[in-house]
């Protein structure tokens, strides 16, 4: 009998699991119906890569599911291109989403009714869209908001009581709408951000809100209390104006001097400031960043110039599985990771804990379409060993570029960054792998748009580690929209090839110079322009050619890597397909695809190894 009890136990506790697993798998499918309904019902300009064939909560754009990839609990659609009405009952059977973003879109229509069935939201934005109609009456169902974004609409009415129920309620924004009467008396005690600016308010500012700032309220038609100020802004037009006399002049007068004065000052010492900045331009390596760089996290937003004209501007490509715009990139968490030949770069840290490079490109000289047209071509290409450009954003002040974050960072810091006794050597093989990968990823941009791109900014800083650990190339195909370099710059850059000194122009033979250059980092361990005891400047092409010409050929190599056992050989190979690289004259270079079948030779075993 105590068999048969453990045996059916076991059976209950089966069915029971399989009862559970098979319920999760139908509530998650009942998810992708309503998004494909309501994807399917809402007109919209950018295409997404749902379908019924792909998983929602691994490769939907936008989406996020729970832990166990049972619920869909985010929706994050900014900047789609959505217009139209909200079709019922299609997000509103999302009964698990916590956060829902459709800002920055065409939307019209009232706020939905269906909504109430959202009962777990904590976060809504439809700021930026063409919602009108009053707000809904009870906001009591979303009793977990903490975020509330309607800015930016066409909301009228009144801002409804109930919203005063909200105790989670952190961040409220209903500004430039056209809402009227007066601010109920909210109290909210977890409120940190509040705006209410351009409306039609009236009447007085509650004092359970007077602890804002008098920003948040501008625009309206509301009596101001902060504090022990209080000002009516419809009266701001009837305060009296000052006479001026004689004595005044004089006094305007003396101010109008000490401000001119200051200003040549200020002219002063910034042609000064200038000129120390172009003389310690030599203390700066060959990226221009001199590792003074101030660390630590910060806001995009401070690093640059908003252009409050375009928010819709950001061009995502297709296969993109992130969900941001121009807004979050501003918020988000920024660090600053170096300078290089073409702008400053930044990793952010998005909401939703993605992870991204920012690139803010620095003269570009191209125009929006010649821009726009190489974004395109190089966010069309998809390599293992290429870092996927994800997204663009131009205007007249900013240029961005947002690519993938590579979280093992460049060979440059892998070989040069760390020294000492904690540094960890970089052995043989990963270097070989190193080479292999980045040769691929090079030959393949070669191929592209009829076998006539240009990588054109080839070194150790722009190639990264993929997650097999093999080389993953970076920041390609701009030098045709920047500004040429200035000859001193491209001399001293060292893994420029000597034609570019003159034509100022990449080819994909300069490219393979430059790969030379980078296999020779590899194989010495020294930077392309580095520093001798005496302070001497050495080009690493000419100190290679002179050791060789010695025959003191072992001198060559990285001494971390004499320590690994019977490399010598394959080294010595290596070598070689570096200096037929870096030949003086460019036709005397191999193609780019010639160069990978050699380096596959060195070790065919390890050229075997492919991955997805």
């Amino acid at each position: 009998m105590r068999g048969m009890s453990r045996i059916t136990i076991f059976f209950v506790n089966f069915f029971v699991l399989f009862w559970v697993i098979c319920g999760n798998a139908k509530v998650l499918e009942d998810d992708k119906r309503a998004l494909l309904e309501f994807v399917a019902k809402m007109p919209h300009f950018h295409n997404l890569n749902w379908s019924e064939t792909t998983s929602v909560c691994k490769n939907w754009t936008g989406i996020t599911c729970n832990a166990a990839s049972t619920r869909v609990i985010g929706v994050r659609l900014p900047a789609v291109g959505f217009r139209g009405e909200i079709p019922t009952d299609t997000l509103s059977r999302l009964t698990s989403l916590q956060i829902l973003s459709l800002r920055e879109n065409q939307i019209s229509g009232s706020f939905p009714k269906d909504f109430r069935n959202l009962r777990n939201l904590s976060m809504l934005f439809l700021q930026f869209n063409g919602f009108s109609g009053v707000l809904p009456s009870d906001f009591l169902v979303w009793r977990n908001l903490s975020v509330l974004n309607l800015s930016n609409n066409r909301f009228s009415g009144g801002i409804p009581k109930s919203m005063s129920k909200l105790s989670q309620l952190m961040s409220l924004n209903l500004e430039n709408n056209s809402l009227s009467g007066e601010i109920p008396d909210l109290g909210l005690p977890s409120l940190e951000e509040l705006n209410l600016s351009n409306n039609n308010l009236s009447g007085r500012v509650p004092n359970s809100l007077q602890r804002f700032r008098s920003s948040a309220f501008v625009g309206n038609d509301i009596d101001i209390v902060l504090g022990n100020s209080s000002f009516a802004q419809s009266d701001l037009s009837s305060l009296p104006k000052s006479k001026s006399n004689g004595k005044n002049w004089w006094r305007y007068r003396w101010v109008l001097g000490v401000v001119i004065g200051c200003g040549v000052l200020g002219i002063v010492a910034f042609v000064f400031l200038i000129l120390a900045c172009c003389y310690r331009r030599k203390d700066f390596d060959d990226d221009g960043f001199n590792g003074k760089f101030p660390k630590g996290n910060m806001s995009l937003e401070k690093a640059l110039s908003r252009d409050q004209g375009s928010r819709n501007g950001l061009v995502f490509f297709e296969g993109c599985n992130y969900a941001f715009d121009l807004e979050d990139l501003l918020r988000a968490s920024a660090e600053v990771l170096g300078k290089g030949t073409f702008g400053m770069s930044y990793k952010a840290i998005l909401e939703d804990a993605n992870v991204v490079v920012v690139k803010r490109l620095k003269e570009v000289s191209a125009g929006k379409r010649d821009f726009e047209q190489q974004m395109e071509i190089i966010g069309s290409i998809r390599h293992e060993n290429v870092v996927a450009l994800r997204a663009y954003y131009y205007s007249k002040d900013e240029k961005l570029m947002v690519n993938d974050h590579c979280s093992r960072g460049s060979v440059s810091a892998m070989l040069h960054s760390q020294k000492g006794e904690d540094r960890i050597p970089l052995d043989w093989e990963t270097r070989l792998t190193i080479a292999l990968g980045s040769a691929r990823g090079i030959a393949h941009i070669h191929s592209i748009n009829g076998a006539k791109f240009v990588h054109g900014n080839l070194r150790s800083s722009n190639i990264f580690l993929n997650t097999h650990k093999y080389g993953c190339v970076s920041d390609f195909g701009l030098a045709t929209v920047m500004s040429p370099l200035a000859p001193p710059i491209s001399r001293a850059a060292g893994y420029r090839a000597p034609e570019i000194t003159d034509t100022r122009k990449a080819t994909q033979s300069s490219d393979v110079y430059s790969f030379g250059v980078f296999l020779l980092e590899l194989l010495t361990g020294k930077s392309p322009v580095h520093a001798t005891g005496g302070d001497e400047l050495v080009h690493l092409v000419r100190w290679v050619h002179s050791v060789v010409r010695e025959e003191w050929t072992a001198e060559v190599f990285d001494l971390e890597l004499l320590r690994f056992p019977h490399v010598e050989e394959e080294m010595v190979e290596m070598l070689q397909i570096a200096l037929s690289c870096v030949a003086r004259v460019p036709d005397q270079r191999p193609k780019m695809i010639d160069l990978l079948k050699m380096i596959e030779e060195v070790r065919p075993t390890l050229s075997d190894t492919r991955y997805e």
